[in-house]
């Protein structure tokens, strides 16, 4: 597969993962469970999530919001209708939006696998009242929510290297 199918396929993917993080935060905000049980937060905001704070629901609102956004900013880098959009804007979100998604899928900013891994194998004890439940977030974590931000990631970055390219090769042709 060359570079440029493999950048098209991470814009799609970009596009799929957003659509599919989108659809569960909006599933959330009108009440489903759709794994708010499994989101790896302290267990303060834990509890405050699984009880329906209205700073919860509004943020899954958000989230879903933010997701259709995505839905459309990663297909605007291989449909012809994003030509519109400036590509170093283009260029910019989507390099931004994988860095940070595989900064969170390695551990960078507390979770991921490194966090997950020091906790689980005891390096970096749980806090003791809520030593179960901490467990039970990173075993989670680490086995759906960080390789999914690893992939989610490595397709913007991908979508992102596409633009590079393609702004590359227009500059040399």
């Amino acid at each position: 597969m060359s570079w440029a199918d493999r950048a098209r396929v991470g814009a799609y993917g970009a596009a799929a993962c957003a659509a599919a993080y989108g659809s569960m935060k909006l599933a959330q905000a009108l009440g489903a469970n759709a794994l708010a049980d499994k989101d790896p937060l302290p267990p303060e905001l834990h509890e405050r999530l699984l009880a329906r704070d209205p700073l919860f629901v509004a943020s899954h609102w958000v989230l879903a919001g933010a997701a259709v956004v995505g839905v459309i900013v990663a297909l605007a880098t291989v449909r012809p209708w994003g030509a519109a959009v400036p590509r170093r804007l283009l260029l910019m979100i989507t390099l931004t939006l994988g860095i940070f998604m595989i900064a969170r899928s390695v551990g960078v900013l507390g979770f991921g696998f490194v966090g997950d891994t020091l906790l689980l194998t005891g390096v970096r004890p749980p806090p003791v009242e809520h030593a179960t439940l901490a467990r039970d977030l990173a075993h989670w974590d680490l086995l759906l929510w960080s390789p999914f931000f690893l992939l989610w990631g490595a397709c913007w970055t991908a979508a992102g290297w596409r633009l590079r390219v393609a702004r590359e090769e227009a500059r040399e042709g």
